[in-house]
């Protein structure tokens, strides 16, 4: 399964981009950056099979594990690509929420998106660790 991160900005030369590019390459399963205008633009075309899971400050907060899990779970289901889609400052409107599989935040608080980006390559770094079996010290 294809795991598509989708982000408004460009993240450009900048600590950020050190991290998402970091864990990006650790990754074990295929992977893929989008980078969108802040403004307009046409998301790419999900094909059949495509699981959408949105991070907004209205979304689920999800333990490494959870999350590891629910990835484990598309990909056995079948899923062909599970995208990540991260928005501009002003996030998304409930249209989008709307066609979401599932929306993510990263606790409460509000992050810049640049830095929510580089949280996400982490994350998704863990949750491949995790479904590898590598030992998770949080776990128990």
């Amino acid at each position: 399964m294809l795991l598509h991160i989708i982000a408004r900005g460009k993240i450009g030369r900048s600590p950020e981009a050190e991290l998402v590019d970091r864990y990006t390459k650790r990754l074990t399963m295929p992977h893929k950056i989008t980078e969108m205008p802040d403004r307009g633009g046409k998301l790419p075309p999900a094909g059949p099979g495509t699981v959408t899971v949105m991070l907004d400050e209205k979304g689920k907060q999800l333990g490494s594990m959870d999350f590891a899990r629910r990835i484990e779970g598309w990909r056995d289901a079948g899923s062909r690509e599970c995208r990540f889609l991260i928005g501009a400052a002003d996030g998304f409107d409930d249209a989008d929420r709307a066609n979401a599989d599932l929306l993510i935040a990263f606790g409460a608080m509000t992050w810049p998106h640049m830095m929510a980006r580089a949280m996400l390559a982490e994350q998704l770094w863990r949750a491949c660790s995790i479904l590898a079996n590598h030992p998770y010290h949080r776990e128990g």
